[in-house]
């Protein structure tokens, strides 16, 4: 009988101190998700919450403000008050992860104010064969933000030409809004003109911002356009601009392809990449190189497009004009290229390709900061050059590249040399500006006129 009674009292031991020792489990993996730091009129909230299992015992999510808090979710307990699920409430189970999302707007939380807030979630899971619980906690400070920004236009005079650039200047508050212009369902986004100088006078108004766009060659001519101020919380605000657009007639032409050709390029392209891997004859292989590879080596270069400087690096001063050159492409030709008598692909050749003499030193347009310098796909050794506020120039077909990544280069210093690597026929440098990482006109680039009429007077006017 003693036995016994020491074996319960054992038992009984063993059965507290496992209780006790439950009661130490690590509760539910708590994650809030959305929002980053800012509430608006209408923010997503997404929270997830892991447990084994999925298994969880409750869950609360409130929405903390001013001494007041706003159950957004609970899980119902016994007697407890019931919870009806909104339109705009979502719960889905993936593994041992549950994810609850819902809008934070007045209808989920009718005393919402602009000022700090505060997201609370509890959660808790079954332990020790669920007779405990293990809970957790998280928070997230967040700032609740009801007014749109506020944005509006200070230059004056915009004129675009289609597949051409311009600028704009406007004020933008408050300090933290994204902005930019919005071209057709294209964004250009503005950078902080403060800083800026021109003839002597630097711009000191943080609220001034610049952005320059573009209306694409293959974008409507009237494509609507205006500029946008948006925050995290997702209020946003628009001011439309006075602009004119203008029609441009591209040129159409038709490049006849040949074997020799074939044999020089396709084979030397393909040993420099490995985006794609054609197979089938020669021209199967070139038509793979001149479409899909084509498209692949533009993503690439639109890529360097969000490293832009947020400084103007380049001094307002016309771009180099390559004059002593000869053209032996524009801008947007259409081109159609015929293989043995027949078409066989159509693409479009955004650049200028400008020829003098093979090997001819080639410089940077204006001054900036080296970008790319490799070689890519079609346009063979390429340098790109980053001029600050979302413009760049690229510069391709070298036979050699002097430069590298993270080199600064002012107007005129050499880059490499002219060359026939990627898709060239023969010697020749393919030049182009790029805004945003889209292609553009070069010619108005390097129009004096140009650059004092659409950039350093508004700039002026802005001071």
């Amino acid at each position: 009988m003693r036995k016994l009674l020491v074996l319960f009292v054992a038992l009984l031991l063993a059965f507290a101190g496992a209780y006790l020792w439950a009661g130490r489990a690590a509760g539910p993996v708590i994650h809030i998700t959305k929002p980053a730091k800012l509430v608006g009129t209408s923010t997503p909230l997404e929270v997830s919450v892991e447990a084994p299992g999925a298994v969880l015992t409750e869950t609360h999510i409130d929405f903390e403000q001013n001494g007041t808090r706003t159950p957004l979710f609970f899980t119902p307990v016994k007697g407890g008050p019931a919870w009806q699920a909104p339109a705009d409430f979502k719960a889905t189970t993936e593994g041992d992860r549950t994810t609850y999302a819902r809008t934070i707007s007045r209808d989920s939380v009718p005393a919402l104010a602009s000022g700090p807030a505060r997201i609370v979630v509890t959660a808790a899971r079954p332990v020790f064969f669920g007779l405990r619980q293990a809970r957790s906690e998280a928070t997230l400070d967040v700032q609740v933000r009801l007014e749109r920004p506020k944005v509006s236009v200070v230059s004056t005079k915009h004129y675009i030409n289609l597949g051409g650039s311009e600028m704009i200047v406007y004020r933008a508050t408050p300090a933290d809004v994204s902005s930019g212009v919005k071209v057709g369902d294209l964004e250009y986004p503005g950078f902080p003109a403060a800083g800026v100088t021109v003839d002597g006078v630097t711009i000191s108004d943080p609220a001034v911002h610049v952005a320059f766009f573009a209306l694409l060659y293959d974008q409507d001519v009237n494509a609507p356009m205006h500029v946008y101020a948006r925050d995290e919380a997702g209020n946003e605000a628009r001011a439309d601009f006075d602009h004119r657009s203008f029609p441009k007639a591209f040129k159409k032409s038709r490049i006849e392809v040949n074997d020799q050709f074939l044999d020089r390029v396709v084979p030397a392209i393909l040993q420099g990449t490995t985006e794609i891997k054609p197979d089938g004859a020669m021209i199967d292989k070139f038509l793979a190189i001149n479409g899909d590879l084509r498209r692949k080596n533009a993503a690439k270069i639109a890529s360097f497009a969000p490293q832009s400087s947020h400084e103007l690096l380049w001094k307002g001063v016309v771009f180099h004009a390559f004059a002593n050159t000869k053209v032996e492409a524009a801008f947007a030709d259409f081109r159609t290229y015929v293989y043995q008598g027949r078409e066989v692909d159509k693409q479009v050749h955004l650049g200028f390709d400008l020829a003098s003499f093979a090997g001819a030193s080639i410089v940077a347009a204006n001054r900036g900061k080296v970008v790319f310098a490799d070689e890519l796909g079609i346009y063979g050794n390429c340098v790109i050059v980053d001029h600050g506020m979302g413009v760049q120039s690229l510069y391709a077909h070298l036979s050699s590249i002097g430069v590298k990544p993270g080199d600064m280069v002012e107007k005129d210093q050499q880059l490499g040399r002219s060359g026939m690597t990627g898709l060239a026929a023969g010697d020749h440098l393919h030049f182009t500006m790029l805004v945003n990482g889209h292609a553009v006109n070069p010619i108005e680039w390097w129009d004096p006129h140009w650059i004092q009429d659409r950039v350093i007077r508004k700039l002026k006017d802005a001071r």
